[in-house]
């Protein structure tokens, strides 16, 4: 069994926020970015998102261009990547836009969590519980044994922070947004972690590219800079 490949995707302000303190959404990306994150969708099996962004910003998670799903169903895949949730408390509504859209659904929760969301989100999503607590390594775990070998997540900050603290991603896409939120009360990209190798570990930058008047990294985690 051969877990998939993690690819993190955030775009922040130049200050390192993912949104401001408004109840709208600020958007970050303009149209060349959002069809660079659309063709990254296409290409991944499953895409991942935290429960918090779910209730936050209420997305449909989809690859919106009606070219890239063909492709995927003249390539034998699914026409929608497989669209993952992770939740320990269950408490996410059957009314959010996440399981109306798409293909496939698939939550990860607790034993406490299978409790709420088995009868709720029937004929929706398929249910799934990690046990006691949630444990993104077992996440994985089960995702290479569905068949999933690219997986693209999207957030929230405990998502992402998560991964990176427990050194589970492969591949980190953050997208640089010429914006300055500067409020401390907006949601940022990480938290606070005990990331390995703390602030002395040196991501390898793989590729600098730009999408509108966004600046795209792609950072290799686990590849140490030389």
């Amino acid at each position: 069994m051969t877990r998939p490949h993690v690819l993190l995707s955030v775009a922040v302000s130049i200050d390192g926020y993912i949104d401001d303190a408004s109840p709208e959404r600020l958007r970050l990306s303009g149209a060349a970015d959002f069809d660079r994150v659309d063709q990254v969708r296409a290409d991944s099996d499953a895409i991942l998102v935290g429960a918090q962004t779910l209730r936050r910003d209420n997305p449909r998670l989809l690859v919106d261009s009606p070219d890239r799903r063909a492709a995927r169903v003249a390539a034998g895949k699914p026409e929608f990547p497989l669209k993952v949730t992770v939740s320990a408390s269950g408490d996410l509504d059957r009314g959010l836009r996440f399981w109306h859209h798409g293909g496939g659904k698939l939550v990860y929760t607790t034993d406490a969590g299978v409790a709420k969301l088995a009868d709720r989100l029937a004929g929706l999503a398929e249910v799934a519980s990690l046990g006691a607590e949630l444990d993104f390594g077992a996440v994985l775990d089960d995702l290479g044994r569905r068949g999933v070998s690219r997986l693209m997540v999207e957030g929230g900050t405990q998502v992402h922070t998560a991964f990176l603290a427990s050194d589970l991603a492969d591949e980190l896409h953050v997208a640089v947004a010429p914006i300055l939120v500067g409020d401390t009360a907006a949601p940022r990209f990480l938290g606070d972690a005990r990331y390995p190798g703390g602030p002395h570990r040196r991501m390898r930058l793989a590729e600098v590219t730009q999408a509108g008047d966004v600046a795209v990294l792609r950072y290799l985690p686990k590849a140490r800079s030389v």
